[in-house]
């Protein structure tokens, strides 16, 4: 046998067909790496690709109901009823605005606004129905991950830089909405969105994805998660933003429940070390930050989110059950609330602000309930982590009108999907038949 070489067999996985996971990670990709202010010319509303992505989505859950041969997991789930809740609520308050006088402009934007819930909600069906494995679900969330930590690249280079890459990334077929700059201004200091619509999306959607970097750099233990995790940290700061602080205080607050003593240790001295660095290399950066809460009761910002609560008082005593049409609020023509729950009774009324919260409550039982019904200590943490991400935008909503901004609506549609399939996949887990050890026979 000398001289023969014996070749090494390689385990080669063998490539999944498309299947929920596939359409979500494309959504990720498009969603955080296309700049939301493009959006598809030619078209009579504003339309982004990742928008697209989700209309596509949801035509593709219905024909999968339509058979029992593509992998579409049938049967209620309480994320799915609270979408479809969602749906024919928001549907309801559109049929009521439609029914009385509206403007030809405020008309028109609710068109546009039911066309992208049925977007929304599209993406969130197709990931609570059509992801049917953890390992699917990895793909999804490591796609978040990743596409997070390059738009903190993008975010480095505008802060530390003023160099706009959104500028370059211009596709064909494509225009922008506004020509607001990507880079703004605070305390002398860059205040950047990335790809996002405004800074403090920016910092809010970097709070977003934090967990789930955080999630992968703990379980796989590799340098390039910690480093994902970085790059997404710095993009919170870069952010300069008080509502990206409040939703990484909330983040923290979350994991350091769950947490075992050695994780929270690991945590707090990375979060010493992160500052220590942040103070070397953009001095200023924590002074600003400091001084956006210590400055409350003098702060521009703040008196500018409180003054019109008259205002939205008069217009949500119009019509306090449905509200005015879901859109048709809008800058410059009204003032601008900052705060998503106020937005949502001023345009939906009561009924449409409790489906809204009651998506974040039905998300976030169907994590809590996984981790509880799940024995394995990574899908648990990865519930916890689920938990984290969730909370972020429930919080935002308060601090900013949520829903106007793209890609921070369509991230939390993505991850709401997620908690259903999470909760789907450990049911199947929990119920499936555990093999039984067959004790041997006596010795012949």
């Amino acid at each position: 046998m000398s001289g023969v070489t014996l070749a090494r067999t390689v385990p080669v996985a063998e490539p999944h067909r498309a299947d929920g996971a596939t359409i979500a990670a494309i959504f990720t990709v498009i969603l955080m790496m296309i700049p939301a202010r493009l959006v598809f010319r030619g078209l009579p509303f504003s339309l982004t690709p990742a928008d697209a992505i989700g209309l596509l989505g949801a035509l593709l859950w219905l024909f999968t109901h339509f058979t029992t041969t593509l992998g579409a997991a049938k049967g209620p789930t309480p994320m799915r009823t609270a979408l479809f809740a969602y749906t024919i609520a928001l549907v309801a308050t559109y049929f009521y605005a439609a029914s009385t006088y509206l403007p030809g402009d405020e008309m028109n934007l609710a068109d546009r606004s039911m066309v992208l819930v049925v977007a929304s909600v599209g993406i969130a069906l197709v990931v609570c129905d059509g992801v049917r494995s953890y390992e699917r679900l990895d793909l999804v969330l490591k796609t978040v991950a990743v596409t997070g930590a390059l738009i903190g690249i993008v975010g480095a280079f505008q802060f530390v830089l003023h160099f706009d890459l959104t500028n370059y990334l211009t596709l064909p077929g494509l225009r922008f909405t506004q020509e607001a700059p990507a880079i703004l201004e605070r305390g002398g200091l860059n205040r950047v969105a990335a790809t996002t619509g405004h800074p403090i999306e920016y910092g809010v959607v970097c709070s977003m994805v934090l967990p789930l970097a955080l999630h992968y750099a703990f379980r796989e233990r590799l340098l390039r998660w910690w480093l994902c995790c970085g790059l997404i940290a710095a993009g919170l700061l870069f952010s300069v933003s008080r509502s990206a602080v409040l939703s990484l205080a909330a983040v923290g607050l979350v994991l350091f429940i769950g947490w075992s003593k050695q994780r929270r240790l690991i945590g707090l001295g990375a979060v010493a070390g992160s500052l220590v660095a942040v103070k070397i290399a953009a001095p200023g950066v924590l002074g600003t930050i400091v001084d956006l809460f210590a400055n409350l009761n003098s702060d521009s910002s703040i008196s500018y989110r409180t003054h019109d609560y008259t205002v939205a008082a008069h217009e949500i005593a119009k019509s306090p059950w449905l509200g005015r049409g879901l859109g048709t609020w809008y800058a410059p023509k009204h003032l601008i609330f900052d705060n998503q729950y106020i937005s949502s009774l001023v345009e939906t009324g009561i009924l449409g602000l409790l489906v809204f919260v009651g998506l974040f409550a039905a998300a976030l039982w169907s994590v809590l309930r996984s981790r509880y019904l799940s024995a394995d200590p990574e899908i648990r943490d990865l519930c916890l982590t689920l938990t984290a991400c969730l909370v972020v935008p429930l919080l935002g909503s308060a601090t900013f009108d949520l829903r106007s901004f793209a890609t921070v609506t369509g991230l939390s549609f993505l991850l709401m999907g997620v908690s259903g399939a999470v909760l789907r996949v450990t049911r199947e887990a929990a119920a499936a038949p555990r093999p039984t050890t067959v004790p041997p026979g006596p010795a012949r």
